[in-house]
């Protein structure tokens, strides 16, 4: 089945207050890998809230194309355990 930004938008809202990481593709060969809880998902784009003992700011926002065209990647944390 093709995914579509209405499925991952559906998708990112029934998993609203999950743990979650975040693997981001920064650069040539970089990637930012960052954890955290999914706190809010809005029209066009959701919102982390970062764990503070590994990140410097507190919150970052990704569209759902980012998932889309794969420069973000997300993984939900209770599903890999």
């Amino acid at each position: 089945m093709p995914t579509t930004i209405a499925n991952i938008k559906e998708n990112m809202q029934n998993k609203l207050g999950s743990q979650i990481e975040i693997i981001a593709q920064t650069g040539r060969k970089r990637q930012s890998k960052r954890k955290g809880v999914l706190s809010e998902v809005y029209p066009s784009v959701f919102v982390v809230d970062l764990d503070q003992d590994e990140n410097s700011f507190e919150r970052v926002s990704y569209s759902y194309s980012d998932i889309l065209t794969k420069s973000v990647e997300v993984c939900f944390l209770e599903e890999a355990v």
